[in-house]
């Protein structure tokens, strides 16, 4: 007697856990810890006309194992001295968490106003991308990102310190989606090299994982 009411009051619970633990095995984690990189390749065809070529590896799943890559093409028009447009063309392979796998096709124009304020420099770009999915739904985003640098240390060090805040409103929900607040370095190495080093933090209460934490390197090179 004593056996069956331990079963029956202590089985329920028992049963619950063990799908609770399976559930958290299975279902696809929130928030995700990643590692991205960048490589840009900058061929000048003219003094105001730049060609660009993009590479990007990201690692996610507790950075271990590729869950991002992407590849294009772009044209960096520079328009006086502070305005540049960049229309730019993205294919993208996704594997956001284990079964799912997204390819993307991005069609980009960034605008960019950058200017100098005292010894820093401000930057507004301004984002519209039309998104070409597989196995997703298509969309139309607007990007605005904010980013204020100031160099630190020795002049001839060329090193610069950067905080840049960027939000996004997605017109398939109509609804400002997802901030990404980054803070960092820059080194320009020579005029051929500058790398940028930083840390951003991902907020996206709509796509799997969404909140990320994010160690990332831009490599720049140009010819």
């Amino acid at each position: 007697m004593t056996r069956r009411l331990f079963s029956i009051l202590v089985g329920p619970f028992l049963l619950a856990t063990l799908a609770s633990v399976v559930n958290a095995q299975t279902k696809p984690r929130q928030t995700d810890n990643q590692n991205w990189n960048d490589v840009q390749l900058s061929v000048p065809l003219g003094k105001p006309v730049d060609f660009v070529l993009q590479g990007t590896l990201r690692n996610g799943r507790n950075i271990t194992r590729p869950v991002d890559e992407r590849i294009g093409i772009g044209f960096t028009f520079r328009i006086g001295k502070y305005l540049t447009v960049f229309p730019n063309y993205l294919h993208i392979d996704m594997q956001p968490f284990e079964g799912r796998r997204v390819y993307e096709e991005r069609l980009s124009v960034a605008t960019t106003i950058k200017f100098p304020i005292g010894r820093f420099t401000i930057s507004d770009r301004n984002t519209f991308e039309r998104r070409l999915r597989t196995l997703a739904v298509d969309g139309t985003r607007y990007r605005n990102r904010v980013q204020v640098e100031h160099p630190i240390g020795p002049k001839e060090k060329k090193v610069s310190l950067f905080v840049a805040d960027e939000v996004f409103y997605d017109w398939s929900v109509n609804d400002w989606v997802r901030n990404r607040l980054a803070i960092g370095v820059s080194k320009i190495v020579n005029k051929h090299f500058t790398l940028d080093l930083y840390y951003m933090r991902q907020n996206d209460g709509r796509s799997v994982p969404g909140d990320l934490n994010i160690v990332g390197s831009t490599w720049r090179f140009k010819m």
